[in-house]
């Protein structure tokens, strides 16, 4: 299992470099990124944007822009939906956010025409490493479900462990986080951490343990969960961590970046490939591990839709309702 970002570039080094796109490239960072990134032997990328700008700051880094195709495009809002094409088209592998607001990308996935939708919704899986922790903690949803139903948090954890799935991470473990570990009238998350918990005992929501409600202590404290007489497989050893809403994932996720000083990784997934995301404030390192992190469970992805049309093959049922690989 992959426990440091190390682990996962040495890992997504053992294949082919993939070819992503970066949907408006003209930003310093992105760009040192996508170098290292080919550097490493890793990614090829074709670079959309203004040509323009491209050119002279990539010379400013010291970057060989002939290792990489230009797609030159203006438009911000085009030029997202020209990396989403290319990857709709087989041409690339998986599409990165540029220098453009999320809207405009996440605009472009969900186009009709040349879009990647598949029906399922679209979550935020941040991935991070704090120094004195031998765990890589995945984490949902801190940046595009509000507020989500039961059903959304179903979801979220069926895209969150294919992220684990990727990381050589069999039947990761989930805690479905709280306020508190008891089920209470008055907090609504806490009665749908219990149902999420229910429903992956009665294998609807498989792949995974699911614990809830934990408190952030009792789910990642060993010490912390023995002490509240907390006996279950997920407590104090969680590897998936469920938020019950958005700010609650987004305090998590920057307070561990910024009081834990945590290496991070960011993806959408959701669609027909895992969406590469960065906060435009990442550090190289981290868009170069989001990189790695959204070649790996592409090709998980792959993985699991070839699994399920074996078992169509096999026992000759119609699965492919409830997939969109």
């Amino acid at each position: 299992m992959i426990k440091t970002f190390e682990e996962l570039l040495i890992k997504v080094k053992q294949n082919k470099p993939a070819t992503i796109t970066l949907a408006v490239a003209q930003e310093k960072k992105l760009l040192s990124a996508v170098n290292d990134a080919y550097k490493h032997g890793i990614a090829k990328a074709i670079l959309v944007g203004n040509k323009a700008e491209i050119e002279p700051m990539a010379k400013e880094i010291g970057m060989d822009v002939s290792n990489f195709e230009i797609v030159d495009i203006v438009d911000k809002e085009k030029a997202c939906l020209k990396a989403v094409a290319l990857v709709k088209k087989g041409i690339a592998s998986l599409a990165m956010k540029g220098f453009v607001d999320t809207f405009f990308m996440l605009k472009a996935v969900l186009n009709k025409d040349v879009g990647l939708r598949t029906g399922r919704l679209l979550n935020h899986v941040g991935v991070l490493k704090v120094a004195h922790d031998d765990r890589l903690f995945v984490i949902s949803d801190s940046a595009m479900t509000i507020a989500p139903t039961l059903q959304e948090k179903v979801d979220i954890i069926n895209n969150t462990i294919c992220v684990a799935h990727a990381l050589g991470n069999p039947n990761p473990k989930v805690a479905v986080l709280c306020a508190i570990e008891k089920i209470n009238d008055k907090m609504p998350a806490t009665i749908e951490a219990a149902e999420l918990t229910k429903m992956n005992e009665r294998g609807e929501i498989t792949g995974c343990i699911v614990k809830g409600p934990l408190a952030l202590d009792n789910a990642i404290s060993l010490k912390a969960a023995t002490h509240k007489g907390i006996i279950h497989p997920v407590a104090g050893r969680a590897e998936v961590l469920i938020t019950p809403d958005i700010e609650a994932g987004n305090i998590l996720n920057k307070s561990m970046e910024y009081f834990g000083r945590a290496e991070k990784a960011g993806i959408i997934m959701g669609a027909k490939v895992p969406i590469i995301l960065t906060s435009r404030a990442s550090s190289e390192t981290s868009k170069l591990n989001s990189i790695a992190l959204g070649i790996l469970t592409a090709e998980q992805l792959k993985r699991e839709a070839c699994n399920v049309q074996n078992t169509h093959d096999k026992y000759g049922i119609n699965v492919n309702q409830n997939i969109s690989f």
